[in-house]
């Protein structure tokens, strides 16, 4: 399998199928999820064990992990479908890819690869027993395509595992923060749009439900899942709001505000997010979907 073929330059960049979201993952303004691999990796660890537990894997099984970002679930995958078993994870984000590559030389597995690889366009091969993703199908440009091209891939029986973010509103982390912003500054609503790529896209899952039955897949079902996260992966709430004042959400959220409302805002998520702070770190409530489904 290799790279989608890149845009011809002579063209409009536009016109290539999820051309904002490949700038994205490949530039500077994502490079937090690099630098900050393990915080995310701790906060999301919970959805990554649940896709993993409904995904059905097991020893000699082939599984195809979707937006695998930095490899946390991919290799987790791995170790299930071993002995005999493989894994691959697909991104579109060469740092984050170049980060899983080294984990798994580290950790000396031979069952895993990745490839750098846009799931709506890309020929993936397989036929793979599963297809998994942690937060990776929410931005496609054509939904559609995508889920004719993932559920594509599976072989007959093979079975789909996603976590989906519900609505913002249903997520403490997010909730609590842009409540404390909103009263000092201007929210930008880009970070939490439901109608076109985004995390909340499927705030109502029913479109991705619908895309995934009409492209073949039968026994579809979204069900809620509510657990608890480290906001930042770990650490106090000083070293959280040294995490949320880098994030990108936080620019996003905060990008038409000036910098004295910028700080004012950051203040009052801090005065916000005080009485989240644990033992542990800022524990707050989070809330996904887990959308299961077989091919025929």
């Amino acid at each position: 399998m290799a790279d989608p073929t890149p845009p011809d330059p002579n063209t409009d960049p536009s016109s290539h199928p999820n051309s904002e979201q490949r700038e994205y993952w490949n530039g500077a303004d994502s490079r937090e999820w690099v630098d900050e691999m393990d915080r995310y990796d701790e906060m999301l660890a919970p959805f990554g064990a649940r896709v993993l537990d409904v995904a059905g894997l097991a020893p000699g099984a082939r599984v195809l992990d979707v937006g695998c970002g930095n490899g946390a679930t991919t290799l987790a995958a791995s170790a299930r479908v071993a002995p005999g078993g493989q894994a691959l994870g697909i991104d579109l984000s060469a740092p984050m890819l170049a980060n899983a590559r080294a984990r798994a030389e580290g950790q000396g597995l031979g069952n895993v690869r990745f490839e750098v690889a846009d799931a709506q366009t890309a020929e993936l091969g397989g036929p793979f027993d599963s297809v998994i993703s942690r937060f990776g199908v929410m931005f496609f440009d054509d939904p559609d395509a995508a889920c004719r091209n993932l559920v594509g891939s599976l072989g007959p029986g093979g079975r789909l595992a996603f976590v989906c973010w519900r609505g913002a509103i249903e997520n403490e982390w997010v909730a609590v923060q842009a409540a404390a912003a909103l009263a000092h500054a201007p929210v930008s609503q880009e970070q939490l749009v439901t109608d076109g790529p985004g995390p909340f896209r499927y705030a109502d899952p029913a479109p991705l439900v619908g895309a995934l039955e009409r492209v073949g897949l039968t026994d579809v079902a979204a069900d809620p899942f509510d657990t608890r996260v480290l906001l930042g992966g770990y650490g106090s709430l000083d070293d959280v709001m040294q995490f949320i004042g880098n994030s990108g959400m936080t620019r996003r959220l905060l990008a038409d505000a000036s910098p004295e409302q910028r700080a004012s805002a950051v203040d009052a998520m801090r005065g916000a997010l005080a009485p989240f702070e644990t033992a542990d770190g800022v524990s707050l409530g989070a809330a996904a979907w887990t959308v299961t489904g077989r091919r025929r």
